[in-house]
Parts: C-alpha cells; structure tokens; sequence
C-alpha cells in the first residue's frame, strides 16, 4: 500500500479519485453519486473559484496499482482570516475498511498542513460553504438529500482513530404531509411581517433568480455577522454556485424575504433529484439530463436547504416567518409528499426545539471533528 499526492494534468490520478467512491459503494443501495461534472469542475485548479484565494491537495491510497482510498485537505484562507484561525479542512475522505490505508492517507494530510503553518484539520468540511459537510452517524438506512454527505459506518472508527474528536453535529429532520402545522404560526408571520413592512419575493424564472445572485450573496454575508466557524461568498463563487444549483431549481421554491427592495432573508428548497443520480450514476452525457429533467417533474421529495434572517429581523417571533414559508413550500405545489430539513447545527436549540413541536423527526446525525496538528 502506498500513498499518491495527485497530480491535476494525469488523467490515470483523476479518474481514480473521481471513481473511487463507486468501488466503496457498489453494494449500499443508499449512496447517491454526485454530478460528475461539478466533481470534475471542484478539481480544476484553473476553473474553480475556491483556488483563485486558497489552496488544497487531494491524495490516493494504492494496494499495488488498485486506489482504495482518497482524501483531500484543504488550505481556506477566507476562512482562516474571516475567523482568525490557522485551520486545515479534510475532505471527500472515502475508504475500503483498512485502516493502514486511512492512517497513510491522514498523514500526508496532516503533513501538507503542517507544511502550511496551520496548527488544526476540522472536517468533513468543503470547499466552499454550500457543501454538506460531517460524518453521517445517525440515519445509514435513509438515502441522503442531493449534496449531502453518506457514508459506510465504519467511517466512524477509521476517522476517531487518527485522533479526530467530535467538534459539532448538524441534524436533518423529515416532514410528512400528515404533519398538523399550526395555523396560529401562520398568522402570526402575517402580522410580523405587516408590522415589519416585509414582504415574500417569489419568482417565475430562473433569469429572475440569477439576476438576484448579487444580492443574495451580500446577504448571506451579512447574515455571518457575530458568527464563527463561516466563509463569506466571493463574487466568483456565488456565481458558479448559482450556475450549479438554479438548473434545476424550481423558481417558485426559492423565497427571499424583502424589505422595501432589499431581501433581508431567504428559503431554499428545491426538488430533490437523488433517485434520477443514482439510475445515471451522476452522469448528464450523453442522456443523463433527459432522466434527471423527468425526476424534476415527478419527485415527490422536497430538499429545504437553507434558511436565514439578517439578525435584526430575528427576534420577537420573526423566524416564524421561516417557519410559515417552509411548511408552504411543502403542500402549496401538490407534487411533494415528502420534505427533508437539512443540516440545522445542534447548537441551535431554539430552532430544533421548534421543529420537534411542529412534529418533524430529526432522522439524521452528521458529525464534525477536531483535531490539533
């Protein structure tokens, strides 16, 4: 067994990086293949935007010539001015059960950090701050939400052996149509929002939503205000993000709360297209699109990916503004029967404790972890 630090000009290094995961998933029914084409595009250090600021290496474990296992560790240096760190992120971390391979894989990470200066490694934790991020631990027998992380259980034992300790969790929770979601909820957003002068945007085309991508990278940033542990959007990032995600966004799930003509909060749902993944095996080319554009249309899964108010439109009783529109984005388009919140942090009590009230079964445990350098 060896360890290879992947040159991005040999195709042989690629390919193997990018198609590991199929090997380690071949027999778990669960695992959703990502697109191909943003895997490719999030290895090109001449086309994505996180390496116009920032730095990574992504290294393979071979048993003879066969890759059996992969690791990338990450250098964001927005990240470490924004929260005044010396932090290295591992990620895309997949591996057979040997352990020889996860320790040989995590030493070179852990060395090309050192090699940086940085003193700490967090992850699972992505390139840019749309990626899902953890360890699943809890909810193995669910298939996961487009985007968000899955992973054999043992992954557990392999990543707590090389020192990690646990850093957070994020809960995902399911909502079913035979939830009985207040109504009194409702018409208190009405009257929060008429006393606030604040309004829900919603939007026909995908032109509309692209042409607000400015903005609404300003308010995501304005929302990390008093935050630690985030990374403000670039102009570049925002912009390939919103190429990646408004194809198959269905404009009217996207809700931004405005105040006169400036949003001041946001929803993000959007069709999940995790069955159509894995019948093309993360592939649009050559027909992989046509099946993903039926799976738009005839899901009955809704992804809710994102919620936020600036924090001063927080406080007395604004977040059931949030609350109101989720439950709406649910049953007002009669195509979805079922709903899944992604990724709340564990540490936001208030909102969880909401939800369980609501009725929605927190189902899914994903875990960060620490450790020093």
């Amino acid at each position: 067994m060896h360890i290879t630090q992947i040159n991005h000009n040999n195709k042989t290094h690629l390919r193997d990086f990018l198609a590991l995961p199929f090997s380690v998933y071949k027999d778990i029914p669960q695992w959703v293949p990502p697109l191909q084409t943003d895997e490719r595009l999030r290895l090109d250090p001449k086309r994505f935007p996180f390496y116009k600021h920032s730095h990574a290496s992504f290294f393979l474990a071979y048993e003879a010539t066969r890759p059996i296992g992969r690791v990338a560790v990450l250098d964001n240096r927005h990240y470490n001015e924004f929260n005044r760190e010396s932090t290295a992120f591992f990620y895309l971390f997949e591996c057979e059960n040997n352990a020889d391979a996860a320790t040989g894989l995590f030493t070179a990470a852990f060395d090309w950090a050192r090699s940086r200066g940085l003193t700490k490694i967090i992850g699972p934790k992505g390139l840019t701050p749309m990626d899902g991020f953890g360890l699943l631990v809890k909810g193995f027998e669910h298939r996961p939400a487009f985007g968000l992380p899955y992973n054999p259980e043992y992954y557990v034992h392999l990543i707590e052996a090389q020192g990690f300790t646990k850093l957070g969790e994020a809960v995902s929770g399911y909502i079913g149509t035979d939830i009985q979601f207040p109504e009194r909820i409702h018409e208190l957003a009405e009257r929060i929002a008429k006393r606030r002068g604040l309004r829900i945007a919603r939007y026909e085309k995908r032109s509309d939503l692209h042409a607000l991508v400015p903005k609404l990278k300003d308010l995501y940033n304005d929302s990390l205000r008093g935050t630690s542990g985030n990374t403000p959007l670039t102009d570049e990032e925002a912009d390939t993000l919103a190429n990646q995600l408004l194809w198959f966004a269905n404009p009217r799930l996207i809700k931004i709360v405005m105040k006169g003509n400036e949003p001041v909060g946001f929803l993000f749902a959007y069709p999940d297209i995790s069955a159509a993944l894995q019948k093309t095996k993360g592939r649009l080319f050559p027909l992989g699109w046509l099946t993903l554009l039926r799976e738009l249309k005839r899901t009955d899964w809704l992804n809710i990916n994102g919620a936020g108010l600036l924090p001063e439109h927080r406080g007395s009783g604004g977040t059931a503004i949030l609350y109101s529109e989720m439950f709406k984005s649910v049953r007002e388009s009669g195509q979805f029967t079922h709903a899944e919140v992604v990724q709340i942090g564990i540490e936001n009590e208030a909102m969880q404790r909401d939800l369980e009230n609501f009725g929605i079964d927190f189902y899914k445990i994903h875990r960060t972890y620490s450790r020093d350098l």
